[in-house]
């Protein structure tokens, strides 16, 4: 069967992935802003709002050709819109020849596909916002309990949706606790618990281990290029960690969140408006108000997007990462059981 995709067939996962890459850098832009999907249909510059056209459109060839501008306005448009179609292309070719290709599983390399998705739009929207909106986590969730089912898994998917929860939340109580201030997101804990019900509980720790590798790294090149700006004369970067910090979440309220969280009430209250009306009195909405001044300082960074990072590797890898992982801690591996991911 794994003739059926030779190894050239990537090119067209890369072109599907390219095509959804596209369909993300409107989600990317609209989802956390509260902007529908449907109004108004056609994707539009984000500066003058001008529709695009066919030609606008076309995945990375469009952007290149533009030199990076929009036809209309003459101003620049970001290059993430060039670089989430590149990533989404390249890792939709990966999944195509690992699972199309290497072996035959379609029904994981669907699967994977939509997680990969979701996990590029969490990292590009909590890289510069700061949140993780709650359709995504909801979408990361059911798209994992779905798959595992499918599998005859979902055993795995509840120690593994345990574990990721169990991890994040316990980061979350313990920083409150010793340190006195929310030291994480709760958008971070909604989202491992979903990706920790897809990859099971062994990939859910190798995805933290490389989290917190890559975070470290990341966290440091960014303080030190923060510094050097500063260094450079720019008043309004010297100025950004004398911003106020929120209020810390008060202990009893991190307790019933976690508890909300486990149960998986955040996301029935996305599809029952009267539980989702009064469940932002207390948890408020991650949204983006256009008249936000917050601005976060240099030492200020989002774990969200490490964390999906090391979902993606794990996905990709999570063969030869759950097997390390067993041998470290002297595991004998279950044959019938062991994660592909």
């Amino acid at each position: 069967m794994a003739l059926l995709f030779p190894a050239w067939t990537c090119v067209m996962g890369f072109i599907l992935g390219a095509f959804v890459g596209s369909f993300l850098n409107m989600a990317i832009y609209r989802l956390p802003r509260g902007k529908s999907f449907f109004n108004p249909s056609r994707s539009f510059c984000p500066n003058c709002e001008h529709a695009l056209g066919a030609p606008d459109l076309f995945p990375i060839l469009s952007w290149l050709l533009a030199r990076g501008r929009c036809r209309y306005c003459d101003q620049r448009i970001a290059s993430r819109y060039l670089w989430v179609e590149v990533l989404t292309g390249s890792l939709f070719a990966g999944v195509w020849f690992k699972y199309l290709t290497e072996t035959y599983d379609p029904l994981r390399a669907g699967f994977s596909a939509i997680m990969i998705a979701c996990l590029i739009a969490v990292i590009y929207i909590d890289w510069e916002l700061y949140i993780i909106p709650d359709e995504l986590n909801a979408a990361i969730l059911v798209t994992a309990i779905a798959f595992q089912a499918l599998q005859g898994n979902l055993h795995g998917a509840l120690v593994g949706g345990l574990t990721g929860w169990g991890i994040l939340f316990g980061i979350v109580l313990l920083g409150r606790l010793a340190f006195g201030k929310d030291a994480m997101g709760d958008g971070d804990v909604k989202m491992m618990r979903g990706v920790g019900a897809f990859l099971g509980p062994w990939l859910t720790v190798g995805n933290m281990a490389i989290a917190v590798v890559v975070g470290l790294i990341g966290g440091i090149a960014g303080i030190l290029i923060a510094n050097r700006s500063k260094g450079s004369g720019e008043a309004e970067a010297a100025n950004d960690d004398d911003e106020p910090m929120p209020e810390a979440t008060p202990v009893p309220l991190v307790l019933l969140a976690g508890i909300w969280y486990l149960l998986c009430l955040d996301v029935l209250a996305l599809f029952i408006p009267p539980l989702n009306k009064w469940v932002h009195r207390y948890f408020p909405e991650e949204s983006v108000e256009e008249e936000d001044d917050w601005k976060p300082g240099a030492t200020t960074i989002p774990f969200g997007p490490y964390l999906a990072a090391g979902a993606l590797i794990c996905i990709l890898f999570g063969a030869p990462i759950e097997s390390g992982l067993k041998r470290y801690f002297h595991v004998a591996p279950d044959v019938s059981s062991t994660s592909e991911p």
